[in-house]
């Protein structure tokens, strides 16, 4: 059977932004780092900067970020994320540097002394990384170092905006809509499920036994859920997809797990999101992936390519919420 978390008991939820802390409101390391209150606002103000993205210089948020350096830190490769956050600075007006992750991320010497030599030179960072706790030692190292996780093993917050923009983009209202995420439990996962029930949409989660989504998301999610959105835990696939407005999947071997690829493609074979599977869920369902994309392996190419996939979407939807969230974070 599967497990549904009720998040509207908020007698025993823990928040995972600490009011008043040293970290609130400069920087964005969790979704969970957000009130359902400022992911609306987030998606707001996104929609109007792809609006305005025409208008070029002549866009009000032309030089929001004007004499404002960020640093690019990026240990893991990228393609949508380093492309979109560099153009999203660049149409803000702002500047930024990339120096080489194996000098700026704590190889040479501590985090500690990277966070604190940067903010002597720009104000904050991008970084994609591997342990999230790394992210944490960097903004905690500096007293206004903003820091914007890009990615970590953990989580992956900018793309859960993304999702999150499409969506209500595809749909409008988002209150009472559900999504079925089929595969790995992943960083994607994690902050999809965050975010998502923030809108008010129930999650479900298929997962093959030891991939299933942390348990830290349930607790998580209690204090945030919004017109009583539920995260449910499946193991069968189809059971998750029944009658949902959308399927999203990810990679069965995220970055840092090659060597389990093998493995891991038996294991996940019956999750593969195939026309078929797309078939049990609502007719007019879309599809979403994060990318990049395996095709012919958690995807076949009838449903990367259909009616129903929004997954160029989601990629163009990055640079526009990342922009807001440059907005929101830098601008004075």
């Amino acid at each position: 059977m599967p497990k549904t978390v009720n998040p509207s008991d908020k007698t025993s939820s823990v928040s995972h932004r600490s009011a008043g802390g040293p970290l609130e409101g400069r920087c964005f390391l969790s979704v969970l780092d957000f009130e359902p209150g400022d992911l609306e606002h987030s998606l707001l103000l996104s929609a109007d900067l792809k609006r305005d993205r025409t208008l070029g210089k002549e866009a009000p948020t032309a030089a929001a970020l004007q004499g404002t350096y960020v640093a690019l830190l990026f240990e893991k490769p990228s393609l949508r994320t380093r492309s979109t956050f560099e153009i999203a600075i660049r149409e803000l007006g702002g500047n930024f540097i990339d120096p080489s992750a194996d000098v700026a991320l704590g190889k040479r010497e501590s985090l500690a002394d990277v966070g604190r030599s940067l903010e002597r030179w720009v104000a904050g960072a991008v970084v994609r990384t591997y342990e999230q706790s790394r992210l944490t030692d960097l903004a905690l190292a500096t007293s206004t170092f903003r820091v914007i996780n890009a990615l970590s093993n953990e989580e992956h917050p900018c793309q859960a905006l993304a999702d999150c923009m499409t969506l209500k983009e595809q749909w409008g209202d988002t209150t009472g809509r559900t999504v079925a995420f089929v595969g790995d439990g992943n960083n994607v996962a994690t902050s999809f499920t965050q975010a998502a029930v923030m809108l008010g949409i129930n999650v479900r989660v298929a997962s093959p036994e030891g991939f299933e989504l942390p348990v830290q998301v349930d607790e998580g999610i209690k204090h945030i859920a919004q017109h009583g959105a539920s995260l449910t835990r499946f193991r069968d696939p189809i059971a998750a997809v029944k009658n949902v407005d959308a399927i999203y999947t990810d990679v069965w071997t995220s970055m840092g797990r090659e060597t389990e690829v093998e493995a891991r493609k038996r294991l996940f074979a019956p999750y593969q999101v195939n026309e078929q599977l797309m078939s049990y869920a609502n007719q007019d369902a879309c599809f979403l992936h994060c990318l990049p994309a395996h095709r012919g392996e958690e995807v076949t190419d009838a449903v990367m390519d259909s009616a129903a996939s929004v997954v160029f979407d989601q990629a163009e939807n990055r640079l526009h919420t990342q922009k807001a969230l440059l907005v929101m974070l830098f601008e004075d």
